[in-house]
């Protein structure tokens, strides 16, 4: 087990890094890497479901200790990002299916790269370990609606067949994987230094298909799509931080707040994108996968030479992770 332990080790450190070369992929082998978008649902629900295995119940015990600092990062979540994909999209005049990728991106939950992200730039991990999962089980019934009334307009959108799959690929597979922790906790634990790996291969598989389905548009139009991703992002750290400074929540609670609104499930919007619309409505998602991991990383580095001040939150998220 130490040598997956010491190449899940390393799949975390250079994340950033394996998925950029999952896109770099794309663009090289454009039809190999493009057989696989059919199977794209299918690998979000393995990472989910990992996801499932590493959550407890303690996990969601920080939403009844620290309720308003929760419901203001996932209220920021579901209206600050929607919004934001749907303004940059139109203010850089781009077509409808990348308008709904844009829009996709914006309404999905929180990614669970985040908690990592978190952990490093010195935040309140509890806290972002309670959105990310708060926000994923409310991604359901939150994503459709919204997609619905933003994308709407644009695109035809059948929110009820987003809501299934949403169940199907997020909501069933978490589910499994807590209920399997529950009941087989020892062959579980045991089990989890390899997740990292699972998952990383995962989105790096998805990010590659979804780039080389594209690969054609990528290389036309990239740049724009690109920018639209950048801002998206920024914007979204940038705000969420700033809803957590309003709302009153101390400073390790506002970089977990900002983290968890700018870094997106990108690889859920990619998914619903690529079963529900077309491939080139997943460019954005699959771009955010690259942009987010490697804009989250730099943003950690930052933050972790500048402790918070507030060391007894911080020191909650320590014993909370255990570290």
């Amino acid at each position: 087990m130490s040598v997956i332990s010491r190449a899940a080790d390393a799949v975390g450190r250079w994340f950033a890094v394996l998925v950029l070369a999952g896109g770099a992929l794309g663009l090289l082998a454009p039809d190999a890497t493009s057989a696989v978008t059919p199977h794209i649902p299918l690998l979000l629900g393995v990472i989910m479901f990992g996801m499932g295995l590493t959550l407890r119940p303690v996990d969601f015990a920080v939403v009844a200790r620290h309720p308003k600092a929760v419901a203001l990062g996932v209220l920021a979540q579901y209206t600050v990002m929607p919004l934001l994909g749907f303004g940059i999209a139109h203010l850089l005049d781009l077509p409808p299916l990348l308008v709904v990728g844009m829009v996709l991106v914006g309404a999905s939950p929180g990614g669970t790269a985040s908690n990592v992200i978190v952990y490093l730039a010195r935040g309140d991990v509890a806290l972002s370990v309670a959105m990310t999962s708060v926000s994923t089980l409310l991604a359901p019934v939150l994503t459709p609606l919204i997609v619905l009334g933003l994308a709407g307009s644009t695109l035809p959108v059948d929110a009820g067949a987003l809501f299934l799959s949403i169940l199907k690929m997020v909501l069933l597979p978490i589910l499994a994987g807590l209920v399997l922790r529950r009941f087989a906790d020892r062959a579980v634990t045991a089990a989890l230094p390899a997740l990292p790996l699972v998952s990383v291969t995962g989105i790096v598989v998805v990010v590659a298909g979804v780039v080389g389905a594209n690969a054609d548009t990528v290389l036309g139009t990239g740049p724009l799509v690109a920018l639209a991703v950048v801002l998206h992002n920024a914007l979204g750290l940038g705000l969420g931080y700033l809803a957590g400074r309003i709302g009153g929540v101390s400073e390790s609670g506002r970089r977990a707040v900002g983290v968890e609104v700018g870094m997106q499930n990108s690889g859920l919007a990619a998914a619903l994108a690529t079963a529900h619309f077309a491939p080139l409505a997943a460019l954005p998602g699959a771009l955010f996968s690259v942009w987010h991991n490697m804009s989250g990383a730099a943003m950690a580095t930052w933050w972790a030479r500048r402790p918070p001040e507030d060391t007894a939150t911080r020191s909650e998220a320590d014993v909370t992770e255990g570290g």
